[in-house]
């Protein structure tokens, strides 16, 4: 009996089951990964993205198949993740957007949401590559149109849906040349084939998740395939550094500071970068680009809104362990207890507070060891970060005046491979980790890190254990107290005063970005006051917003 219209049961239905599948075939979506970075992640990104559409799903689920489709697309909208999770939200926005208004859908409208998913998705990237996910969206939609004009049946348009989706995927190979010289087809492709096979199942009342017969990794990839998919690039070919992605919430139209136009907004971004996509809607807007300057984009992101969500990576440290790794599985099959090889340069920072950290780790520290001021770490900390760190050269950012000797005690004993940047401040430690340049030697690395430490002014924003009086300013016990560098030059009950007081004390006709880090004694609403008065004093400054979460300091403050 053919099946003439679905609901938003079904609907609903179809959408986890697609997730359920990919979900199980995770690991050999990741394995296929190659195209643009061989960082082992696609099949993860689409997952979690996915995930996030299927949870806001069923929350509500409902008859009314638009209203389905509509919380679908704005789940995987919130969750998306990397180039595939953001392209995959794209094409169920476009898809949702097809059925608006329509509770139950025909063959003709399965098809046409997939078309119009296809074009929202197109839309969407900068510079579209065939031979991936778009492409397998492409051609399978073009057929289920095809097919739609001749059957209403709803699982013969799926299902020719899906065979074209897979003629597809095999034919990425010969549209993209790294996925041929490495044997392998499109991850992302592979990933929406998936999803397709899961909402097929449904239509016909099977359930693919309860009889999973996944391949294993070396039938889906050869050994010698999966090397040299890690491997067909060296990390100095990685133009744009740090996987940068940014997620903002739109104010209202009397308070948005920038009008915004996403063309005009994927245009100027993408003269930085690569691998641009910007999407929104309503509400939001998601960016995800390849970038040498991630706070950059951060800031140019931030016209429009509040940052809700920040995710930086820095590519050539991912690609460099992901090197050392495939060595390891692949080449030392024999002797899986041989410890792994040590990668060419490992990042020691010390940091207080999670936000901080991540920020740290976003930019390519690989260890970042809690404490700072009142919480100094041991030159024996410091010594199993090194060994940690598990690198031929390891380079140390103390971010404190007051660890620096136990950070060169540490470097002492750990041996010459070792150099302590002596940062004294957390901007000065951001500023070094920027400079580090993968492609030079040790020597060299700590020259320009060095360097770099004077160009920046660093304040801070903390208050008074006790009164006391210091450079003619009285200062009153739960005071706050603004230090540019190690001078107070600003106190007071008020932080916001306090920190304004600061900042004009830094701020000087050579200033292009401030940089505020947030901690757990200061809000969101003293930050954005605080955020005004920059923006209507100093014209042509660029802000940018940081949760560091770092207690004792309201505001680490660098201005460049």
């Amino acid at each position: 009996m053919a099946t003439k219209q679905i609901t938003g049961t079904e609907l609903a239905q179809m959408f986890i089951e697609g997730a359920a599948n990919l979900s199980n075939h995770v690991k050999v979506v990741d394995a296929l990964n190659v195209f643009p970075v061989p960082d082992g992640d696609t099949g993860t990104n689409m997952n979690l993205s996915i995930t996030s559409g299927v949870k806001e799903v069923k929350q509500s689920i409902q008859e009314d198949a638009s209203k389905v489709a509509t919380s679908f697309a704005k789940g995987l909208l919130m969750g998306a993740r990397g180039n595939s999770g953001v392209i995959l939200s794209q094409l169920f926005r476009g898809f949702s957007k097809e059925i608006e208004g329509k509770s139950a859908i025909k063959a003709t409208d399965l098809a046409a949401a997939f078309e119009h998913g296809v074009e929202t998705a197109y839309k969407a990237v900068m510079k579209p590559v065939e031979g991936t996910i778009l492409t397998v969206a492409k051609d399978s939609a073009k057929h289920a149109v095809k097919i739609a004009r001749k059957h209403d049946d709803i699982v013969v348009v799926m299902e020719e849906t899906l065979k074209e989706a897979n003629a597809s995927l095999k034919r990425t190979p010969d549209l993209l040349p790294v996925l041929k010289e490495v044997g392998v087809v499109d991850s992302g492709g592979q990933g929406l084939v998936y999803i397709y096979e899961g909402f097929l199942a449904v239509l016909k009342g099977e359930k693919l998740s309860d009889h999973l017969d996944e391949p294993s990794m070396d039938e889906l990839v050869k050994v010698e395939h999966h090397h040299n998919a890690q491997s067909h690039m060296s990390t100095e070919d990685i133009e744009f550094g740090f996987c940068t992605e940014v997620m903002v919430r739109f104010e209202d139209e009397k308070t948005k500071k920038s009008p915004f136009d996403e063309a005009e907004f994927r245009q100027e971004l993408s003269l930085i970068g690569d691998s641009l996509l910007v999407v929104s809607d309503e509400d939001l807007l998601k960016v995800h680009i390849h970038a040498e300057q991630p706070g950059e984009v951060l800031t140019k992101a931030q016209r429009y809104g509040e940052l809700i969500n920040i995710k930086i990576e820095n590519m050539r440290q991912q690609h460099t362990h992901l090197l050392e790794e495939t060595k390891s599985v692949y080449e030392k099959k024999e002797e899986p207890t041989k410890p792994k090889e040590k990668s060419e340069f490992g990042i020691v920072t010390v940091s207080m507070g999670e936000g901080v950290a991540k920020l740290f780790k976003g930019l390519g520290a690989g260890v970042v060891i809690q404490g700072g001021q009142t919480m100094n770490p041991s030159t024996e900390d410091i010594v199993k970060a090194i060994e940690e760190a598990h690198a031929e050269n390891v380079i140390i950012l103390p971010n404190n005046g007051n660890i620096i000797m136990a950070a060169e005690q540490a470097a002492e004993v750990a041996g010459k491979h070792v150099k302590v940047i002596p940062s004294k401040t957390v901007p000065q430690g951001l500023a070094a980790l920027l400079a580090f340049n993968p492609g030079q030697d040790l020597e060299k690395n700590a020259t320009i890190m060095q360097e770099s430490l004077s160009t920046v002014k660093s304040g801070q924003v903390t208050y008074a254990v006790r009164d006391t009086s210091i450079d003619g300013i009285d200062i009153k016990k739960d005071d706050f107290m603004g230090i540019s560098e190690k001078k107070i030059v600003s106190s007071g009950q008020s932080i916001i005063e306090v920190t304004k007081d600061l900042l004009d004390t830094m701020i000087d006709e050579n200033t292009e970005i401030i940089t505020l880090l947030q901690g757990d004694e200061a809000t969101d609403e003293q930050t954005n006051e605080i955020v005004a008065y920059l923006e209507e004093k100093y014209d042509g400054i660029e802000v940018d917003i940081h949760d560091g979460n770092q207690p004792l300091y309201s505001y680490i403050i660098s201005v460049e």
